[in-house]
């Protein structure tokens, strides 16, 4: 019993010396990152339910919606920057679990581009694998 009591122990201190070695601005980003996504889990179908008021319309057997994170996608980082509502036929939406927001510049700073993609990964780092037939249909923004 002891030992299950010190190895507890044992794994929150190395958890805390792990979360001390990140430092403060890796740290912010991973909450924000937890933050957003938790928000997004949470809140997800009302926030969907919302974004449909304001259109007017309703799920259907060949349409539908819901809210997944966007996670912009910079040099080796992704951020979690708000929400999304996806939409499109059922059986492609449910494959859906995250926006992806790649950016790009031109002539320098003077163009900004930037793509919203459904994808059905959240490692948008490795592989943005696009879901067809599925766009984006609204923006959430959430501040934290």
């Amino acid at each position: 019993m002891k030992k299950l009591g010190l190895r507890k122990i044992s794994f929150v201190m190395a958890a805390v010396l792990a979360l001390a070695a990140i430092g403060a601005p890796q740290l912010d980003k991973l909450l924000k990152l937890g933050g957003v996504v938790a928000i997004v889990n949470a809140m997800g179908k009302q926030m969907n339910e919302g974004i449909n008021k304001l259109w007017g319309r309703q799920d259907t057997w060949e349409v539908k919606t819901k809210v997944v994170p966007i996670l912009s996608v910079g040099i080796n980082s992704s951020t979690a920057v708000g929400a999304a509502q996806v939409m499109g036929p059922p059986h492609q939406v449910d494959k859906v679990v995250a926006v992806a927001q790649p950016e790009a510049q031109l002539l320098g700073r003077e163009l900004r581009m930037k793509a919203l993609i459904p994808v059905s990964s959240k490692d948008v780092l490795k592989d943005i694998r696009a879901v067809e037939h599925v766009g984006v249909s609204g923006i959430v923004d959430i501040k934290l």
